[in-house]
């Protein structure tokens, strides 16, 4: 049978981790750090070039098993495995190491079908140098040789290229009792004859004496390639000075320069190397350096958790910080060694080994190092050709045993025929190679359009500054200004002015806010009131009536400049809930007198404010991670309690409209493919968001969901988390309590079910709460995921029917930097744009946005306005909002013209005067007319008695 022509066979050689005076790759952390923020870390969808080679690649040691099987001799890491526990306690890392692993030598057509399923165009594996010549020396393993020309084979007829390593960290152990093991100056001799045998009987390929061999012997007739696979870490500055600059140019030439430099520039090690280790590094000799130079046809990297983190010496950091940014380490390699042909012959995470086949993390993760390796593409002009996932199928991984998974086929390495079952990383990486990349698809686009006349534009204010002092104007006091000495007023005892009635210009905090708010050019407001401080003592024996005059005033004068003011009874906040401390002393909404309190404190704001407030929420945003079933059971009837007093008693005369604003973020499958981490998803957004509101905008019970998960855990746990049942008479109420669907959203989450991470995993609910890397986030770790705002639109009117919707509060926080405000703008823009999608393309009857929030008084790092020194200033998101709401959206050429009649605020004060227009202005006649009338008779009465005298 003749041998199959493999592309690059490539040599593993792993030295220890050890430094270089900056060469070109030092400008590489300066350039990123230039680069714009947040465009730059956005997702790049686009495609790879044409050709690109996609594979995925495993090692013979960590998979191949058979370790007494067809003669294999025994190498290093079978002795390490098998060696006995040492006094101090510490084991070999694993049971049996790589002894079965799993399985490949038995099951080569397995793992070719599972090349075959994906699709890949070449696959990495390695020789076992044990098997082939089991003492590391002749004689030939005749069983070994017929091994491997097997698995060439099928890789043939299955048209995918072999990418070999002849060596990856499993010498023969004859060798390392013979001669030392590397440490010899025989090793390199030992190990040509070893490449020779493996190029003359498999046609392929490290290291320059096998570089040579194969160029000057076998590459005119095989036309293969050979390099050397290097693996490195990534590190970045602590702070962006030149020290550290020049740390991180160090720790990389000690970790990847040290192979790199000789083989690709100059023969020689890097400068920072012979600078620090002159003792200890060997010289080369001129011819030497010759030899080296150039003995690789291309880059080959790997980069990955184990080899580039965990092995990591930490003296390799420098006192810097390590970081997994593969695209600058490829803009690195790139500028330091003169653009090299790169190809990424090993990379990916890892898992739990508890992990079974929803492998969201390592998804995840391998979906933000290919998108780095398509931005060093498209963006840095880096020549990267190919890209190996790491790896085929779950192994022995090293010196962490099988405590961790890297494979994209899931073994069970306790079953007896290791079948290899598709994890949902099969699924991402197959459809990824089937599409070359991530193209655009159109719901990534940005739509233009714009929403209906009588749109609310609003912005929220969690509490609105309140300062009830008094205006000067109000004080009936007389001073007299000391001009001359201390330069005060000094009070003249005694005198007094004739006293006014208040107004509620005097307050100057309310005229400086609403000039704030002219100035975003919004038409609605959301603020909450303080039930705490309105009734000190949770009833109407105490009320105070000055903060009820302020809310007052601030709601007039929002209507006097044309602002709805749209007003929160209650919303929760730290300290004691907001609620009054009677309440909270008492059970707070645990206490059923909670409920009828709630009733009588929202009678007293619809008395006291209906004529100037129409918007009115119950509760908004009431924290479900926070409210027990008998809180929410309570909490749920005062809402319904308020809402029936509002519709028979205010509604008629008052012409408002009342509703619930809930915490709405979304919830996505961590993993898409997986019908597990669906139905988890669905869970949680019955009990973030369906607990509260299925009753009131469903059918006036809780969701099922919810019902049959926790009748479901309360037969296996030892506490009864009990959910409250409704009468008839409570369901009726409660049902149908609503003018419109009022939500709050920020972010995303993704949720699987596979348990991977304890501390971010939900024992109750049977959750894993995922993260993906490849998103934005704040500087609070809040991920930004505009297209999450429209799923939940969609799935809010698929749930709840046509239900009028109003986006209550949409933001993000930043860390007071103007460059992070950057990231409120793209938020800003790009979750309204998902809104207008939702409206547009959807069909919700979406009717009012409002950003969050007004300023950064009231909500440190989240305010359109900034705070400092008592002087509010506006950002570049609230600029960029207010563009949106002058066009009502995003109107492009196709937009139709929309002209909106122009809408009056309704303001009790104003009525009079606009139902009397003729009246009035026939009064402003007579005015005038008097005036004209007494102007003229002086005039002419002091020319008269001038003429007389």
């Amino acid at each position: 049978m003749a041998p199959a022509a493999p592309l690059p066979l490539l040599l593993l050689l792993l030295g220890r981790p050890l430094l270089g005076w900056p060469g070109q790759g030092a400008g590489t952390w300066s350039r990123f750090a230039r680069l714009p923020y947040p465009q730059d870390q956005l997702f790049l969808h686009d495609t790879f070039p044409d050709g690109f080679l996609w594979g995925a690649g495993s090692a013979a040691y960590q998979t191949e098993g058979g370790w007494r099987q067809g003669g294999k001799g025994a190498s290093v890491w079978d002795t390490f495995a098998h060696r006995p526990a040492t006094p101090s306690g510490s084991a070999p890392p694993g049971p049996a190491g790589g002894d079965v692993a799993s399985d490949s030598y038995n099951n080569l057509f397995r793992d070719v079908e599972g090349l075959r399923r994906l699709g890949v165009s070449h696959y990495r594996f390695s020789l076992s140098w044990a098997r082939l010549l089991p003492n590391g020396t002749a004689p030939l393993n005749p069983a070994g040789l017929a091994h491997y020309r097997r698995l060439l084979e099928h890789l043939r007829e299955l048209g995918v290229e072999p990418v070999v390593t002849l060596y990856h960290w499993d010498l023969p152990q004859g060798l390392q009792d013979a001669f030392g093991g590397w440490t010899s100056p025989v090793l390199p001799q030992l190990f040509r004859d070893y490449a020779e045998l493996c190029f003359r009987h498999f046609g392929g390929q490290a290291h320059a004496k096998v570089w040579h061999l194969y160029n000057e012997r076998f590459r005119p007739t095989q036309r293969g390639k050979v390099s050397i696979a290097l693996g490195s870490h990534w590190i970045k500055p602590q702070s962006m000075t030149e020290k550290n600059i020049k740390e991180c140019q160090k720790s990389l030439d000690f970790v990847l320069g040290w192979f790199a430099k000789p083989i690709f520039i100059d023969g020689d090690y890097p400068e920072s190397m012979r600078s620090n280790l002159s003792s200890l590094l060997p010289e080369f000799s001129e011819v030497e350096k010759k030899y080296i130079k150039g003995t690789a046809d291309f880059f080959a990297l790997s980069f990955g958790a184990t080899l580039s983190f965990q092995l990591l010496d930490s003296h390799m950091k420098f006192q810097q910080l390590e970081s997994i940014s593969l695209r600058q380490l490829l803009y690195w390699i790139s500028s330091e060694y003169n653009n090299p042909q790169i190809f990424i012959v090993e990379n990916s995470w890892f898992v739990s080994g508890s992990t079974k086949r929803d492998d969201a993390k390592y998804i995840y993760y391998l979906k933000k190092f290919i998108m780095e390796t398509l931005k060093a593409i498209r963006y840095d002009g880096v020549n990267v050709f190919g890209y190996t996932v790491w790896s085929l199928l779950d192994g022995f991984e090293w010196h962490r045993g099988y405590s961790i998974r890297r494979g994209l086929f899931y073994v069970d390495f306790q079953s007896h025929d290791k079948k290899l079952m598709p994890k949902s990383s099969v699924l991402f990486y197959q459809k990824l190679i089937e599409k070359n990349g991530f193209p655009p698809l159109p719901e990534n686009q940005p739509i233009e359009g714009i929403f209906p006349c009588g749109f609310a534009w609003g912005v929220v204010d969690n509490y609105i500054q309140v300062d009830t002092t008094p205006a000067q104007f109000l004080d009936s006091n007389v001073y007299v200004w000391d001009v001359h000495q201390t330069k005060k007023l000094i009070k003249v005892d005694g005198v007094f002015t004739t006293k006014r009635k208040r107004h509620c210009v005097d307050f100057a905090a309310i005229r400086q806010q609403i000039s704030l708010l002219q100035e975003m050019h919004v038409t609605h407001f959301h603020f909450s009131l303080k039930w705490s401080l309105i009734l000190p003592l949770g009833n109407l024996s105490l009320i105070n009536h000055t903060l009820v005059h302020y809310y007052q005033c601030f709601a007039s004068e929002l209507l006097r400049v044309n602002i709805t003011p749209v007003v929160a009874l209650w919303q929760p906040m730290a300290e004691n809930q907001e609620l009054p401390a009677s309440l909270a002393k008492y059970g707070a909404w645990e206490n059923p007198e909670t409920v009828q309190a709630f009733v009588e404190y929202a009678k007293f704001c619809f008395t006291s404010l209906g004529d100037h407030i129409k918007f009115w929420i119950t509760m908004n945003e009431p924290s479900v991670k926070n409210l027990t079933y008998t809180s929410g059971h309570n909490l749920l009837k005062a809402h319904a309690k308020a809402w029936h007093l509002y519709d028979k008693e205010f509604r008629r005369t008052q012409k408002g409209k009342i509703s619930i604003a809930l915490q709405a973020d979304w919830v996505e499958p961590a993993c898409p493919f997986s019908r597990n981490d669906q139905e988890v998803a669905d869970r949680i957004l019955e009990f973030d968001i369906g607990w509260l509101a299925e009753p009131i905008f469903g059918n006036g019970d809780y969701p099922q969901v919810m019902r049959a998960w926790l009748h479901r855990r309360n037969s296996v746990d030892l506490y009864n988390f009990h959910l409250p049942y409704f009468s008839e008479d409570e369901k009726k109420l409660i049902q149908g309590s609503f003018d419109f669907f009022a939500l709050s959203h920020y972010t995303t989450t993704l949720v699987g079910w596979e348990k991977e991470d304890a501390l971010k995993y939900d024992h109750y609910l049977e959750v894993q709460m995922i993260n993906d890397i490849t998103w934005l986030h704040s500087p609070s770790r809040a991920a930004v995921v505009p297209w999450g705002l429209r799923k939940l639109l969609k799935w809010v009117k698929s749930k709840y029917g046509d239900v009028p919707i109003y986006v209550m509060a949409n933001g993000i926080d930043d860390d007071q930097n103007m460059v992070h405000d950057k990231l409120r703008v793209y938020y800003i823009q790009n979750y309204i744009n998902e809104a207008l999608k939702a409206y547009t393309l959807d069909n919700v009857n979406l009717q009012g946005y409002f950003v969050y929030s007004f300023n950064d008084k009231t909500a440190p790092k989240y305010g359109l306005y900034s705070y400092v020194a008592n002087q509010y200033d506006p950002k570049p998101s609230m600029k960029h909002y207010r563009e949106i709401v002058d066009n009502n959206g995003f109107p492009g050429p196709e937009s139709p013209e929309l002209l909106c009649p122009e809408e009056i605020a309704s303001c009790p004060e104003c009525h009079f005067f606009r139902t009397r227009k003729s009246l009035l202005a026939f009064i402003a006649f007579i005015f005038v007319a008097f005036i004209v009338t007494i102007f003229f008779i002086t005039y002419y009465s002091k020319r008269v008695e001038r003429r007389y005298k």
